[in-house]
Protein backbone atom coordinates (compact mmCIF):
# COMPACT_ATOMS: atom_id res chain seq x y z
CA UNK A 1 0.00 0.00 0.00
CA UNK A 2 1.13 3.02 -0.74
CA UNK A 3 1.69 4.88 2.58
CA UNK A 4 2.40 8.70 1.01
CA UNK A 5 -0.91 9.28 -0.01
CA UNK A 6 -2.83 7.93 3.03
CA UNK A 7 -2.71 10.90 5.64
CA UNK A 8 -1.42 9.65 8.56
CA UNK A 9 -4.51 9.48 10.92
CA UNK A 10 -5.69 6.76 8.23
CA UNK A 11 -2.41 4.29 8.42
CA UNK A 12 -3.28 2.25 10.72
CA UNK A 13 -6.54 1.29 9.12
CA UNK A 14 -7.25 -1.80 7.58
CA UNK A 15 -7.55 -1.80 4.19
CA UNK A 16 -9.21 -3.81 0.96
CA UNK A 17 -10.98 -3.53 -2.52
CA UNK A 18 -14.37 -4.05 -3.85
CA UNK A 19 -15.43 -7.33 -5.47
CA UNK A 20 -13.33 -10.17 -6.76
CA UNK A 21 -10.52 -8.76 -9.83
CA UNK A 22 -9.19 -5.33 -10.47
CA UNK A 23 -11.71 -4.26 -12.95
CA UNK A 24 -14.43 -4.86 -10.58
CA UNK A 25 -12.97 -3.10 -7.85
CA UNK A 26 -12.45 -0.08 -10.07
CA UNK A 27 -15.93 -0.06 -11.15
CA UNK A 28 -17.45 -0.07 -7.61
CA UNK A 29 -14.53 2.38 -6.39
CA UNK A 30 -15.78 4.80 -9.57
CA UNK A 31 -19.84 4.47 -7.89
CA UNK A 32 -18.19 5.10 -3.98
CA UNK A 33 -15.87 8.32 -5.15
CA UNK A 34 -19.22 9.54 -7.06
CA UNK A 35 -21.24 8.93 -4.07
CA UNK A 36 -23.47 6.58 -5.86
CA UNK A 37 -22.82 3.57 -3.61
CA UNK A 38 -23.14 4.11 -0.05
CA UNK A 39 -23.98 0.24 0.91
CA UNK A 40 -22.23 -3.42 0.31
CA UNK A 41 -22.23 -6.79 1.31
CA UNK A 42 -20.55 -9.90 1.87
CA UNK A 43 -20.79 -13.37 3.34
CA UNK A 44 -20.97 -13.62 6.97
CA UNK A 45 -17.68 -16.22 6.99
CA UNK A 46 -15.66 -13.45 5.41
CA UNK A 47 -12.91 -12.27 7.46
CA UNK A 48 -13.50 -8.45 6.64
CA UNK A 49 -15.98 -7.93 9.27
CA UNK A 50 -16.68 -4.45 10.49
CA UNK A 51 -18.77 -2.90 13.14
CA UNK A 52 -20.73 0.61 13.11
CA UNK A 53 -17.72 3.47 13.62
CA UNK A 54 -15.04 1.40 11.46
CA UNK A 55 -13.41 3.07 9.19
CA UNK A 56 -11.60 1.52 6.38
CA UNK A 57 -9.23 2.09 3.72
CA UNK A 58 -10.44 1.40 -0.18
CA UNK A 59 -7.72 0.34 -2.32
CA UNK A 60 -8.14 0.69 -6.40
CA UNK A 61 -8.11 -2.31 -8.37
CA UNK A 62 -4.17 -2.00 -8.66
CA UNK A 63 -4.36 -2.15 -4.82
CA UNK A 64 -3.77 1.48 -4.50
CA UNK A 65 -5.21 3.65 -1.30
CA UNK A 66 -7.82 5.80 -3.13
CA UNK A 67 -9.99 6.84 -0.09
CA UNK A 68 -11.76 6.01 3.85
CA UNK A 69 -15.23 4.81 4.45
CA UNK A 70 -17.11 4.39 7.77
CA UNK A 71 -19.31 1.46 8.39
CA UNK A 72 -22.55 3.07 9.76
CA UNK A 73 -25.16 0.14 9.57
CA UNK A 74 -24.05 -3.51 9.62
CA UNK A 75 -27.89 -5.93 9.53
CA UNK A 76 -27.58 -9.35 8.47
CA UNK A 77 -29.90 -11.17 5.98
CA UNK A 78 -30.56 -13.86 3.88
CA UNK A 79 -30.17 -13.29 0.16
CA UNK A 80 -34.08 -13.29 -0.59
CA UNK A 81 -34.78 -10.69 2.67
CA UNK A 82 -32.37 -8.05 0.96
CA UNK A 83 -35.15 -5.23 -0.41
CA UNK A 84 -34.95 -2.67 -2.83
CA UNK A 85 -33.64 -0.04 -0.56
CA UNK A 86 -30.44 -1.87 0.24
CA UNK A 87 -30.58 -2.73 -3.46
CA UNK A 88 -30.42 0.62 -4.73
CA UNK A 89 -28.03 2.13 -1.82
CA UNK A 90 -25.50 -0.62 -3.29
CA UNK A 91 -25.86 1.48 -6.55
CA UNK A 92 -24.89 -1.03 -8.97
CA UNK A 93 -26.54 -1.28 -12.33
CA UNK A 94 -30.24 0.36 -12.60
CA UNK A 95 -30.28 -0.02 -8.86
CA UNK A 96 -33.14 -2.52 -8.82
CA UNK A 97 -33.47 -5.03 -6.73
CA UNK A 98 -33.86 -7.59 -9.42
CA UNK A 99 -30.41 -6.29 -11.06
CA UNK A 100 -29.15 -6.43 -7.51
CA UNK A 101 -29.98 -10.08 -7.59
CA UNK A 102 -28.87 -11.24 -11.05
CA UNK A 103 -25.28 -9.42 -10.22
CA UNK A 104 -24.93 -10.85 -6.92
CA UNK A 105 -26.02 -14.35 -7.87
CA UNK A 106 -22.87 -14.60 -10.65
CA UNK A 107 -20.84 -12.77 -8.09
CA UNK A 108 -21.41 -15.34 -5.40
CA UNK A 109 -21.39 -17.86 -7.75
CA UNK A 110 -17.96 -17.18 -9.02
CA UNK A 111 -16.70 -17.56 -5.57
CA UNK A 112 -18.53 -21.10 -5.06
CA UNK A 113 -21.07 -19.58 -2.40
CA UNK A 114 -24.11 -19.00 -3.94
CA UNK A 115 -27.47 -20.17 -1.86
CA UNK A 116 -30.74 -19.09 -2.06
CA UNK A 117 -30.80 -18.42 1.42
CA UNK A 118 -27.39 -17.62 2.34
CA UNK A 119 -26.64 -15.28 5.03
CA UNK A 120 -25.29 -11.97 4.21
CA UNK A 121 -23.59 -9.10 6.16
CA UNK A 122 -25.14 -5.95 4.36
CA UNK A 123 -22.67 -3.02 5.70
CA UNK A 124 -24.14 0.80 4.84
CA UNK A 125 -21.24 3.08 4.77
CA UNK A 126 -20.53 6.67 4.12
CA UNK A 127 -17.36 8.15 1.51
CA UNK A 128 -14.92 10.09 4.80
CA UNK A 129 -12.23 11.01 2.89
CA UNK A 130 -10.74 10.82 -0.54
CA UNK A 131 -7.01 11.03 -1.14
CA UNK A 132 -5.49 13.45 -3.16
CA UNK A 133 -5.41 12.34 -6.45
CA UNK A 134 -8.29 9.80 -6.46
CA UNK A 135 -11.40 11.82 -7.15
CA UNK A 136 -10.75 9.82 -10.99
CA UNK A 137 -10.68 6.16 -11.06
CA UNK A 138 -9.90 4.30 -14.68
Amino acid sequence: MSESVVPEQYRNLRSFAFGDGPRLANELLALVLRGVKTATCSTEDEPNMSTPGERWIVLDGQGQPRCVIETTEITFRRYGEVDAAFAHDEGEGDRSLAYWRSAHRQYFGRLGRFSEDMMLMCERFRLVEVFSGSEQTS
